[in-house]
């Protein structure tokens, strides 16, 4: 009798996703409907200083490995604070602090400084993902208590993969972005046609001044970039940075900007304003958008001086327009800012998800949670009361 190959199973801890063949890593990350976990993205994030030890990011990414092949695998990072998640965990570690325990390092999920859903562990197709996603939070259990890590925590996750990670032991924290959703538009018009009169007046009136400002605003993608565009596209971020201080602090490094333009340019949105007659290789401003089949998100945008309206044109109804055109069905324009209601962008609800490793911790916040969800509900509700929608919407041609 032949005595069977057994397939042996590893999990790997690794400090860099270099590590891992850009192929193996892809064939999980590619099916993602995100794109912020494909290999290019998150390597140019390591390999540009952005995401490192230094910056308080320590790539610490979970792999399992079936007989050498990548068969899962969770990014993952050392956090030795907590700035660039937009998730604002500052009072849990200041309560941490006055019980006498140590927050930091805390372990988290997330793609670096970039507040988008859609975090979950990467699985191959065929895998048995509730047995996977078990070994790997096994994997976490035991790496936290052998390095006394306070928690562990996911955040913007994936909303189907977040009543998995539920039934394991993770308690979610309620949270909420702005997302517009196509509701079948075909034209602009279409997108303003579902306002009330005084919004859909207001918002011609904001293009106009932009009109009148003798600016004209591009949408450019992919191969449509010039590779000058992406060192600009720093310029104006590291500027807008500079000029809002904490709340726009500066993650990202130039090189990062100009790695994006070699191998992930075919996702990138740029839009640029110019005045009349200026240059294509130097706009008055920009934003800075990504895109995966039928999504788009907005990440930055900065102005050499202040243009009326032009930061609603370019970061809100250029990339509607854009989006329209070219079949996108959810824009989320990026962290922050309840004037993005009355641009057609509702609160919609995102989670996060944590465990808590310190029993003391564990005890309080647990329940803490459930509270902070049921009022973040409520916020959500009365936010969307102010969304400036005709009663009925009206029907659309398709």
């Amino acid at each position: 009798m032949v005595e069977k190959h057994k397939p042996q199973v590893s999990v790997v801890w690794i400090n860099k996703i270099a590590e891992v063949p850009q192929s193996e890593w892809d064939a999980l990350a590619l099916p993602l409907k995100t794109p912020f976990f494909e290999w290019d993205w998150l390597h140019n994030m390591e390999s540009s200083g952005s995401a490192t030890a230094k910056t308080g990011w320590l790539p610490n990414h979970l792999t399992v490995w079936r007989d050498g092949q990548l068969i899962a695998a969770a990014p993952m990072y050392l956090k030795g604070h907590s700035r660039g998640e937009f998730v604002f965990d500052h009072q849990w570690a200041d309560l941490a602090y006055r019980l006498g325990i140590e927050y930091y390092p805390k372990l988290l999920g997330m793609s670096p400084v970039t507040p988008v859903t859609g975090y979950r562990f990467l699985i191959a197709p065929g895998e048995d993902e509730e047995e996977i996603t078990g070994l790997m939070i096994h994997a976490i259990d035991e790496f936290c208590d052998r390095n006394q890590i306070s928690c562990c925590n996911f955040l913007y996750v994936d909303p189907e993969w977040r009543s998995l990670m539920e039934r394991l032991g993770y308690i979610s924290w309620l949270h909420h972005s702005y997302i517009w959703q196509n509701k079948g538009f075909n034209t602009f018009d279409d997108y303003l046609a579902v306002f009330n009169a005084n919004q859909r007046r207001n918002i011609k009136r904001e293009r106009k001044a932009v009109a009148k400002a003798g600016i004209e605003v591009k949408a450019l993608h992919g191969d449509e970039i010039a590779h000058a565009l992406f060192p600009r596209m720093y310029q104006f971020y590291s500027d807008h940075c500079d000029r809002f201080g904490w709340w726009g602090s500066k993650y990202l490094t130039k090189r990062f900007f100009e790695q994006l333009y070699h191998n992930y340019r075919h996702r990138i949105v740029l839009v640029a304003a110019y005045e009349e007659g200026m240059d294509a290789r130097h706009p008055v401003a920009m934003s800075f958008c990504v895109t995966k089949g039928d999504r788009l998100y907005g990440r930055y945008w900065g102005c050499n001086y202040d243009i009326d309206c032009l930061h609603f044109d370019a970061c809100y109804y250029t990339p509607i327009e854009w989006g329209i055109a070219h079949e996108i069905q959810t824009f989320d324009p990026g962290a922050g800012g309840q004037h993005k209601k009355r641009r057609g962008f509702p609160a919609t609800p995102n989670h996060s998800l944590h465990r808590f490793y310190h029993q003391r911790l564990s005890q309080i916040l647990r329940p803490y949670l459930k509270e902070v969800n049921l009022m973040e509900q409520r916020q959500i509700e009365a936010i969307n009361e102010g969304v400036p929608f005709k009663q009925t919407m009206p029907e659309l041609k398709m």
